[in-house]
């Protein structure tokens, strides 16, 4: 399953006349300070430059304002505190200064004005006061006052925040979905497939419902829920669903966030994190990824990080201390169980494990409607073909195959996806998207042709092979050409006969080039590691070898890297050795079985090929044609299930 992931886009920012300060806060400390001085100089150039222009003024001495009056130019002066500003009959006005605590008129009789021409001047007395008097007298000091005040401040505040930063860094960042935000509300209706899974996480929902119920009887609810499966099958999808049909906050937090440089920062989160959930409770936590700060202790695997030990601990303290009424459910998902600590999954813990496997047909078809909900499509659309031939897809790579559908629909233009869509998206989320620059040679056409040709044809003739639904030659991702084979049914286990099979399947392409032009490509190199892997594996953990015999002499963590090419072997040199024999064995014997399939069919392997050079890709209709014609019996179901 596929959690559907929304994006929330960050809304269009209004117009706020905050803005500038708010950049001009965030910049960094000596950007702030060049900022601030520059700021300081401009105001003080600007009262400057007004001081200047009120100093250019027509200013007289006292002197000449006497000569001035007795002649008989003046009209009307005003006194303002020391200031004279003078009126003319011709109405021009100038301005002059009188001597400090002396009377204007004592002063002009001393300078020898006429009294009689003074009796002619209109003299009124005009003190100033008020906020702009006080304001222009006080500027000159206020404003290098407030700029030292605005600096300190600003200063101090640059120091805070930062302190601030340093308390929060071991505050938990878990993200919180509100269970009233109905955007992003995901229930058991979202989520196909997984029947078992649900059914165990339904409990748990049921719990978070009607504690009482389950406490009244002595029952206690599992503290903590593990979701365990391969990448993209729904885990986080299933535990959003949990919270959703609960009805209770979600917090969600990866592993990985738990771990910093500094000691001690990862076990200050989770107290954090606990302790919100705990005030919220009922709710759920969520730790996606759990094995980056829950690996086995003390084998210095992941580093040895002492954060992450130190992180771990926290978190097994944490659940222990849960109360039953608490109602605070950990879950937690990893794909990655077996490098997990034990003191993680004990009982009290993570005592509740649930496996979430790849979708069967039934549930990939489940799924697939799900994707549908907002899609149109044409009627030739099936999704029941298209789950069938999506055998060991994720819910996520089905997310992907109906996304890819969609853009290619609406790429060439059309208001509808077709089936024809949807098998293309196929092939494009297995094996990528197609390379049409990626131009092959006539010759390299034709051994591409023989090879895929060679690949379909033992399978179709081996009865233990997955039966083949296309050929192709035209490039896709890293490949030239390729044959899509696909069983008719899910399988939950393989046997030894199909192992064999598919190795002579994987030799088929190597063995007809060699065949045909007596020469070999690089392009056979894939099929090569492939099967030399699976037959080691038959040998080493499946127990498939009568020389060695039912011996697991490897498992998924026991082959460990030391330095460069020193790998740690748990057996001797002479058990390699017959590994070694072994694993040649069988190889040899699909080489010498692939051989001669090639060697009868030769006629059915020059028509399948000269059909790929003309056409580049065969469907399965018209291969199985080819294959009649050629004396080979296509497979059915039915001589699978049979044999």
């Amino acid at each position: 399953m596929k959690q559907d992931k929304k994006q929330n886009y960050p809304k269009k920012p209004k117009k706020n006349s905050k803005k500038g300060l708010q950049i001009f806060l965030g910049k960094s400390l000596p950007q702030n300070i060049f900022v601030t001085l520059l700021i300081f100089f401009i105001i003080t150039a600007v009262y400057s430059l007004i001081s200047e222009n009120i100093s250019k003024s027509d200013k007289i001495a006292l002197s000449q304002l006497v000569i001035e009056i007795n002649e008989g130019d003046v009209s009307e002066i005003v006194v303002k505190g020391e200031g004279l500003e003078i009126l003319y009959s011709d109405g021009q006005k100038k301005k002059s200064k009188k001597e400090t605590a002396t009377a204007l008129t004592d002063t002009l009789v001393n300078y020898g004005v006429s009294l009689e021409k003074l009796k002619d001047v209109k003299i009124e007395i005009n003190n100033p006061s008020g906020f702009l008097f006080w304001l222009g007298n006080l500027a000159p000091f206020l404003i290098p006052l407030l700029f030292i005040i605005f600096f300190i401040w600003f200063l101090s505040r640059q120091m805070k925040g930062a302190g601030m930063q340093a308390f929060s860094f071991g505050q938990s960042k878990a993200r919180m979905i509100d269970p009233k935000d109905s955007s992003q509300r995901v229930t058991f209706n979202d989520v196909a497939g997984a029947k078992e899974a649900k059914e165990e996480l339904i409990e748990i929902v049921d719990f978070l419902k009607n504690p009482k119920k389950f406490l009244e009887i002595g029952a206690r609810i599992p503290k903590g829920v593990i979701l365990m499966g391969a990448s993209g099958t729904g885990k986080t999808l299933l535990a959003r669903a949990v919270a959703g049909e609960a009805g209770v906050p979600f917090f969600s937090i990866s592993g990985s966030e738990f771990v910093e440089m500094f000691v001690g920062v990862g076990a200050s989160r989770v107290r954090d994190l606990f302790k919100i959930a705990k005030h919220t409770a009922p709710a759920i936590i969520f730790i996606d990824e759990i094995d980056a700060v829950g690996r086995v202790r003390g084998t210095g695997v992941g580093g040895g990080n002492d954060e992450r030990e130190q992180t771990l601990n926290q978190i097994l303290v944490e659940m222990d201390g849960f109360e039953p009424n608490e109602k605070v459910i950990i879950m937690a998902a990893t794909n990655r169980p077996d490098v997990l600590d034990p003191a993680l999954l004990r009982p009290g813990r993570f005592d509740r494990r649930v496996v979430i496997d790849l979708p069967d047909r039934n549930d990939r078809e489940q799924i697939l409607k799900i994707h549908a909900r907002a899609k149109p499509f044409s009627e030739d659309v099936n999704l029941a073909t298209i789950a069938e031939r999506t055998p060991g897809f994720s819910g996520a790579d089905l997310y992907s195959l109906m996304n890819e559908g969609a853009i290619l629909a609406a790429r060439e233009n059309r208001k509808k996806i077709s089936q024809f869509d949807l098998i293309r998206s196929i092939e494009k989320v297995m094996l990528g998207p197609e390379r049409k620059s990626h131009i092959l040679s006539k010759r390299e056409k034709k051994i591409t042709a023989y090879h895929e040709a060679g690949h379909a044809l033992i399978a179709s003739v081996l009865p233990y092979a997955d039966p083949v639904h296309k050929i192709s030659i035209i490039s896709r991702g890293r490949v030239a050409g390729y044959t899509l084979k696909l069983p008719f049914e899910d399988r939950k286990m393989q046997s030894k006969k199909e192992f064999l099979d598919d190795i002579a399947v994987s030799l088929g392409g190597y063995l007809a080039e060699k065949m045909v032009f007596d020469d070999l490509t690089t392009g056979a190199s894939n099929d090569i590691q492939v099967l030399t892997a699976l037959a080691r594996n038959m040998v080493t953990k499946y127990g498939m070898s009568e020389q060695v015999g039912p011996i697991a002499l490897e498992g998924d963590n026991d082959r460990t890297m030391f330095g460069e090419g020193i790998i740690s072997k748990k057996y001797s040199e002479k058990v390699s050795s017959e590994i070694d024999t072994e694993v040649a064995h069988i190889i040899d014997k699909a080489y010498k079985n692939t051989e001669h399939i090639l060697k009868t069919h030769k006629q059915a392997l020059d028509a399948i090929a000269e059909k790929l050079v003309e056409v580049e890709t065969i469907e399965r209709n018209e291969f199985e044609k080819l294959l009649l014609v050629n004396g080979i019996t296509p497979k059915k179901k039915e001589d699978i299930e049979h044999s």
